[in-house]
């Protein structure tokens, strides 16, 4: 089923400026076009977008979506070249999750204390 611009953007929750932006810098090819040049995406568009979207909300750098987006391009045969640079990420996405659960603690701390703190009486040590 085609969709429209505005469409796709209420679907994934992007702005259509986005849209374009992907498509400039590459994370897009072939999008389909209208005779009146109008872009036009197919169910395959949406979940490669969504894919994108993930991995850019997950903090992949945009020079590593471009690759992983040429490496789309590429089919079949980067498929291992995929599987790597998504294993990397992943990992990287694990390291992010640990050090924020490391500083979810100090936080979850510091919470605490000020609990303490403010439960004490006025003038008491």
């Amino acid at each position: 089923m085609p969709y429209t611009p505005g469409e796709v953007a209420g679907k994934l929750g992007v702005s259509i400026d986005t849209l374009r932006y992907y498509e400039r810098i590459g994370l897009l090819h072939g999008i389909e076009r209208t005779t009146g040049g109008q872009r036009v995406f197919s169910d395959d568009d949406l979940g490669r977008i969504g894919l994108l979207r993930c991995l850019r909300d997950s903090g992949m750098p945009i020079a590593r979506l471009r690759r992983f987006a040429e490496l789309l391009h590429d089919g079949p045969d980067a498929a291992e070249q995929r599987v790597q640079l998504l294993a990397e990420h992943d990992r990287e996405i694990d390291e992010k999750v640990a050090r924020l659960r490391r500083e979810q603690e100090r936080v979850r701390e510091k919470i605490a204390w000020y609990r303490a703190e403010t439960a004490r009486p006025k003038g008491s040590s």
